[in-house]
């Protein structure tokens, strides 16, 4: 497990009689700066400190930063078998070398410790763990049952509302499709409540038959809950049973001559054919479990992982943790599947192809994480074992693309280097651009890319805030974007981690391990010290513009006193042709143009175009917003429920602002304060 490095043995561990007053005091002021024997020396003294109960040390070094995270069954025990000055690998020795001081947190078992340790490594990102990277949240379906017509959508984040939860799917696509797949066959609807009860009309989903339009009384109450129990039938893993009956009732409709209604279930037996045949390898002795397999090749690892649920394969997903290079498959399988399941809730059958330490331990945490007995095997013959070797070859795969694609992004950014007389490959790319429409809904929008393509955890979007602003002033625009992203660098880099930056996310547990992570909330995220670790200072930033945007941009950055970042502004060829772009370097008079086919040219393109992509869904998403949003959102003690009664009863938010006092007190659940409340706030936009 990542808390136990491997090459440190339990035997030399101290016995749990061995009094204190045999750990030495010594004097660090009289060791060589950052030698062995210093970091030795260092832990010796913390030793004195350390409890003879389970928990989790964090060593730390001169700066501050969290080196490695690790937990112990007996902490005196594991900190002290740091202090053996033979038989440690590379990458123990540099760790030891470089600790200064210690800090523990004592849990009530093992177990606890496990949780902690993961929710920690994840928390503080310590150079020397394995890290766990894209840790986005999966993907549900979720068919609620909060209303009479039950609604089927995606669901990501916690699972607080009323429903049904199926998952999890591997990626939002795989979703996306399924959902559209199961509208056609079930006829579901997939709208708002406030857009179901809004409705005199059937919508265009009725028309081209992915919704039975409940909301405006097509289909009756007893048919549409009769629909709703296939689909959560078939979503349940009884898709057989649901072909069968389809099939069936396709067949009455036939011999009845009602050929319009067995052409519609025609349709519907399509669409469930249509979702079982995309769903490749399905399981016939596996109801619900996931599958892990770990490669290693090149210095690199890729962990796959497959969701089976209701004996249906509900897609995979790689992932390419950071660890170092001497630590084999196994450890770096451990070390991921403890952060893994930190967020989210496990299968009782977890697969994996590779044994490793604490493996039952694991499946003991788990099991009292989740509140049903987790079940963590290594399978070695039947079905269990074709699984698991069908994700190791997908791991391979994986892996081998990753390796040819980071190949091909290091030849292009050293060939960009030296197109535009960089005097090093850029590790960090920045690229900006802009979007509104007249100047409405103006939004920036920065993206990021490096050695292994885009980076997408490191976008940002900016809402536009002057008010001074004169809309549709691109020039003013690029220079408060600008201003905002790099006066927040230049901050940090002179000290002050105070700056303007987003908001770290709570992260819970759900055991008592999340009283303990509150202990240690006070300790931010370590910086990432390693020589791999990504840069947070672009060296090369791409603006979307010609020269006057490149001079906006020089100004901010001289204004912050960052003239070491190179700055190109990309100007569009005559009638925007793509290919004849002019580049405008700072510091140069003329503008570059690159030869057509260049590769370096496809690949700024490429930069560009993503930004652009950005730029335009971050500003329809704000347009669409506002465009949705209602006057009566503007009063107090409106809600969801209020509004909808108050748009049912007169039809528009125009007519509520024209609506007296006794008309709104007659709407079902406004109180005679609350009526008074409404009429005042539009009498006082209106005077």
């Amino acid at each position: 497990m990542n808390g136990t490095p491997k090459d440190i043995d339990p035997a030399s561990e101290l016995r749990e009689d061995e009094e204190e007053s045999t750990l030495p005091e010594l004097d660090l002021n009289e060791m060589p700066a950052g030698a062995l024997a210093k970091g030795r020396a260092a832990i010796l003294n913390f030793v004195k400190h350390a409890p003879s109960a389970p928990g989790v040390y964090r060593m730390i070094d001169a700066k501050g930063a969290v080196l490695y995270v690790g937990k112990a069954k007996n902490i005196k025990k594991r900190v002290t078998s740091y202090t053996r000055p033979t038989g440690h690998d590379s990458r123990i020795t540099r760790m030891i070398a470089a600790t200064v001081s210690m800090e523990f947190i004592s849990t009530a078992t093992e177990t606890e410790a496990l949780l902690l340790e993961a929710n920690l490594i994840k928390r503080l990102l310590p150079r020397f763990n394995v890290l766990l990277r894209d840790d986005k949240s999966f993907p549900y379906i979720l068919i609620t049952s909060d209303h009479w017509a039950p609604q089927i959508l995606k669901h990501r984040g916690a699972r607080t509302g009323k429903g049904h939860y199926y998952g999890p799917f591997a990626n939002a696509g795989a979703v996306n499709r399924t959902l559209n797949t199961l509208e056609r066959a079930f006829l579901l609807r997939s709208c708002s409540d406030s857009f179901f009860e809004a409705r005199t009309r059937p919508c265009l989903l009725h028309q081209i038959k992915r919704c039975s339009a409940p909301c405006t009384g097509e289909i009756d109450f007893a048919g549409y809950s009769e629909l709703v129990r296939e689909a959560s039938a078939f979503l349940s893993g009884r898709s057989v049973s649901v072909h069968k009956q389809l099939a069936k009732e396709m067949d009455k409709a036939s011999a009845a001559m009602d050929f319009e209604r067995a052409a519609s279930f025609r349709d519907r037996l399509a669409a469930l054919s249509a979702i079982t045949s995309h769903q490749g390898i399905n399981p016939r002795s596996v109801e619900e479990a996931d599958v892990f397999a770990a490669h290693q090749a090149g210095g690199y690892n890729c962990v796959e992982v497959f969701f089976f649920r209701t004996g249906q394969n509900w897609g995979n997903r790689a992932y390419f943790p950071k660890a170092d290079r001497t630590l084999g498959a196994s450890e770096v399988l451990g070390a991921f599947m403890a952060q893994f399941y930190d967020d989210k809730p496990p299968p009782r059958l977890i697969l994996v192809t590779h044994d490793f330490d604490e493996r039952a331990l694991l499946a003991q945490a788990l099991s009292i994480k989740s509140g049903h007995k987790v079940e963590i095997g290594v399978p070695q013959r039947g079905e269990r074992k074709e699984l698991a070797m069908h994700a190791l070859a997908n791991a391979r795969e994986a892996l081998g693309r990753k390796l040819a694609e980071g190949s091909s992004q290091r030849r292009l950014l050293e060939a960009l280097a030296e197109r535009f007389g960089m005097a090093t490959v850029p590790r960090r790319i920045e690229v900006f651009d802009n979007s509104h429409i007249q100047g409405a809904s103006a939004v920036g929008a920065m993206i990021v890319a490096g050695p292994e393509g885009f980076v997408k955890g490191q976008y940002r979007k900016f809402n536009i805030k002057s008010e001074t602003l004169t809309p549709g002033d691109d020039y003013a625009m690029m220079r408060e974007v600008l201003a905002r992203r790099f006066k927040r660098l230049a901050l940090e880099a002179n000290g002050d981690k105070d700056a303007d930056g987003p908001v770290p996310a709570e992260t819970t547990v759900e055991d008592k391990a999340a009283d303990l992570v509150a202990a240690a909330a006070p300790l931010a995220p370590s910086e990432n010290t390693d020589d791999d670790a990504f840069p947070d200072r672009p060296d090369l930033v791409l603006i979307d513009g010609g020269a006057g945007q490149l001079a906006v941009a020089r100004e901010v950055l001289a204004d912050l006193g960052l003239h070491e970042i190179c700055l190109i502004g990309i100007a569009k060829g005559p009638e925007r042709d793509a290919g004849r772009e002019h580049f405008h370097l700072a510091g140069r008079d003329r503008s570059l143009m690159l030869e057509p086919r260049d590769p370096v040219l496809y690949f700024v393109q490429r930069l560009r175009d993503e930004a652009h992509r950005f730029a335009i869904g971050t500003h329809r998403t704000r347009r669409s917003m506002a465009m949705s949003a209602s006057p009566l959102d503007e009063i107090a003690g409106i809600g969801p429920r209020r509004r909808r009664a108050l748009m049912k009863h007169f039809g528009s938010a125009k007519a509520v602002s024209r609506a007296g006092v006794e008309d709104l007190k007659a709407v079902d659940g406004i109180s005679a304060e609350m009526a008074q409340r409404i009429y005042d706030h539009f009498h006082e936009r209106a005077g």
